[in-house]
């Protein structure tokens, strides 16, 4: 690919969105990243990946790192905040939607999340705000690609670390009714390849919303079970049906590493299914996603090579 065209990519510093940089880099695209933390972030790019400084929060700052930018990709989102998210997530997306369309981006490639088959009132506040950003990045007329995953699964993930951290430190597991909802959960790999692939999508092609899952439909509980007969673990899975997903995630807080406030927001979002609706995404790209058992078989193995 030519190295004319400049990406920039918001959100580098997370999980998806630091795979996607080398990604990007191993394509031959110029890539630069946005950070708060720009210092901290250069550490760990690729070589001749550009690194800037700007916050979402503070659209003057954002000017500069969108400069001569082709395609950006929005990868952020604020769980980690003590104050309203959901706020954040809104004031974030709109600075930045406004940036770059001041700025003369040609697209918007934003990652979010499955859901709402029952309508948007019925979504978690973490579900609602995912879909709430892509509307808001719309608004400022640049076609926006938006992708909406269920469960994303890779070593370092945070919902597949949720899983191995219940599944490794509890033999007997108290399951609430929300292990029976459905998701369609998909390897970080093929999700990098989707955000990658989403460049080649026609100039004309305008905004677009794919909704992208791997090759199985399964419960949470069936994630569980098929993680626990991969590492050769004994488990007694209990059904407690009267367990609520906010009392589960108070619950996660205490048998696992993760931060319990972004804990929480994910599992209270559980009671929604995340399953595929619409095959647009399996028409318009040639990658076909793997199925649950290679996907956590990878993801056991480790950080993609």
């Amino acid at each position: 690919m030519s190295a004319e065209r400049l990406v920039l990519v918001a959100g580098a510093s997370g999980y998806v969105g630091g795979w996607l940089t080398r990604a990007l880099g191993e394509r031959g695209e110029q890539v630069r990243c946005l950070a708060r933390r720009p210092t901290e972030l250069r550490a760990r790019v690729p070589s001749g990946v550009e690194v800037v400084a700007g916050d979402c929060l503070e659209r003057a700052s954002l000017a500069a790192a969108l400069s001569g930018v082709d395609v950006a990709y929005y990868l952020v989102h604020s769980m980690n905040a003590r104050s309203d998210f959901a706020q954040r997530d809104r004031t974030a997306a709109r600075n930045f939607a406004v940036s770059a369309a001041e700025a003369g981006v040609k697209r918007i490639v934003y990652l979010g999340g499955l859901g709402g088959s029952s309508g948007p009132g019925d979504l978690s506040a973490h579900l609602r705000s995912r879909h709430e950003t892509g509307e808001v990045l719309r608004r400022a007329g640049i076609p926006v690609v938006e992708f909406r995953a269920s469960v994303i699964l890779g070593s370092g993930s945070l919902s597949f670390e949720l899983i191995r951290a219940l599944v490794e430190r509890l033999p007997m597991m108290i399951c609430p009714r929300w292990v029976a909802t459905l998701a369609q959960p998909i390897a970080v790999g093929d999700v990098i390849a989707y955000l990658v692939a989403a460049l080649d999508l026609p100039a004309d092609a305008g905004s677009r919303v794919f909704e992208i899952g791997g090759a199985d439909v399964v419960s949470y509980g069936g994630i569980m079970r098929e993680y626990a007969r991969q590492r050769g673990l004994r488990r007694v899975f209990v059904s407690v049906p009267v367990l609520t997903p906010r009392l589960s995630s108070l619950w996660l807080g205490l048998v696992t590493p993760i931060h319990a406030r972004v804990g929480r927001y994910l599992i209270e979002g559980v009671r929604n299914p995340t399953v595929v609706g619409d095959d647009a995404a399996l028409r318009a790209f040639a990658i076909r996603p793997h199925g649950l058992r290679e996907s956590l078989r990878r993801a056991l193995a480790g950080p993609p090579a």
